[in-house]
C-alpha cells in the first residue's frame, strides 16, 4: 500500500513537468487530425444512417411513431448524435491507449528513469515489437470482453462495474508492461505481474474510471453544438493526459517494484559479515578467519 500511495503521488506530480505536458499534446495533435478528418467525411453519413434505422419500419419504429404523438418530433435528431458519440468514444480510448503506449509510455518511462531509477540496470526483457503486439493482443482480448458483456450492461449496476474493469484490465496489461520492457527481464516482468497483480488491477480499474470521466465533456460537444469545437479536442486532451498520468503511475510503481526485487534477490558477498540484531558481527559469519579473543580487564595494554 505504502509503494502504491508514493507512486501515485509521484506521478500526479510528474503530471505538471513541462515535458509531460508537451508530450500529452502530440497525441492530440494526432488524434485530433484523425478525429476532424472522420467527421469531415463520414459525420452526417453516419448520423443519417442511425437516423434512418431508429425510423426504420419495426419495433424501433412504433416507438418513435409513438413519441411524436406525444409531441417528440425531433427525438430521433436529438438521440442519433448520442448513439454515434457513443459508439465512437471506445474506439477513441482504443486508439488513446495505442497512442500513449507507442508515443509517449517509453519517453514517461524514460522519465522516471533518468530522475529516479539513473542506476537501474537496464536487461530489455521486451522489444519495441513485444510491445507492439502485447498491447494488439491485449487490445482485441479487450474488445472482445466489450463485445460479449454488452448485453449486460443494460443491467444498471454493472454498467458501472464492466467497463472500467474492462479498461482497468487493458490498461494494466498495457501500461504495466511498458514500464518494465526496458530495465526488467522476462523472469523478472513475470514475477512481478504475479507478486503484484491485485495492485496492479486496482491501479488498472481506477485508471478506466478515470478514462471514462471525460465522456461527459464528449458528450456535451454534441449537446452544446456551439461548444463542439471546443469541448471535443478538450476531452481528447484529457483522455490522453489521463493515460500519460497512468504511463507515469505504472512506470514509478514498476520501477520501484523491480528495484524491491532485486534488492530482495541479491546474494551476500562472501566475505561480508552478517551482522546480528545487536548490531554486531555474528562468530564466524562471512569469514573464516577466527576472531581473536576479547582481552581481560587485567591484561596489560600492548
Amino acid at each position: 500500500m505504502a509503494l502504491l500511495l508514493d507512486s501515485f503521488w509521484r506521478a500526479v506530480a510528474y503530471c505538471m513537468h513541462p515535458r509531460v505536458i508537451a508530450l500529452s499534446l502530440l497525441p492530440l495533435l494526432l488524434m485530433g487530425a484523425l478525429a476532424l478528418g472522420l467527421g469531415y467525411f463520414y459525420w452526417d453519413p453516419a448520423v443519417q444512417g442511425v437516423r434512418a434505422l431508429l425510423e426504420a419500419p419495426g419495433w424501433l419504429g412504433t416507438i418513435w411513431g409513438w413519441l411524436q404523438r406525444w409531441g417528440l418530433d425531433n427525438a430521433t435528431a436529438f438521440v442519433a448524435p448520442l448513439i454515434v458519440v457513443a459508439a465512437v468514444t471506445p474506439v477513441i480510448v482504443v486508439v488513446s491507449v495505442l497512442a500513449v503506449a507507442l508515443l509517449m509510455a517509453p519517453a514517461l518511462v524514460a522519465l522516471v528513469a533518468q530522475r529516479r531509477f539513473a542506476g537501474l540496470e537496464r536487461k530489455k526483457g521486451g522489444s519495441l515489437l513485444a510491445s507492439l503486439g502485447w498491447s494488439l493482443g491485449a487490445t482485441l482480448l479487450a474488445l472482445v470482453a466489450l463485445a460479449v458483456s454488452l448485453p449486460l450492461w443494460l443491467i444498471p449496476p454493472l454498467v458501472l462495474v464492466l467497463p472500467p474493469l474492462i479498461w482497468g484490465w487493458l490498461t494494466y496489461r498495457v501500461m504495466a508492461f511498458d514500464a518494465l520492457a526496458e530495465h526488467a527481464s522476462k523472469a523478472e516482468r513475470k514475477e512481478l505481474f504475479q507478486r503484484h497483480r491485485v495492485p496492479l488491477l486496482a491501479m488498472g480499474v481506477l485508471c478506466g474510471y478515470l478514462g471514462a470521466a471525460p465522456a461527459v465533456v464528449w458528450a456535451s460537444g454534441v449537446v452544446f453544438a456551439a461548444a463542439f469545437f471546443i469541448l471535443i479536442p478538450l476531452a481528447i486532451w484529457i483522455y490522453t493526459l489521463v493515460f500519460a498520468f497512468s504511463s507515469l503511475w505504472f512506470a514509478h510503481f514498476g520501477l520501484a517494484a523491480l528495484e524491491q526485487l532485486r534488492a530482495q534477490s541479491l546474494p551476500v558477498p562472501p566475505g561480508a559479515p552478517q551482522i546480528s540484531s545487536t548490531g554486531l558481527p555474528l562468530p564466524g559469519a562471512g569469514s573464516s578467519a577466527p576472531i581473536p579473543p576479547l582481552a581481560s580487564p587485567e591484561s596489560p595494554a600492548p
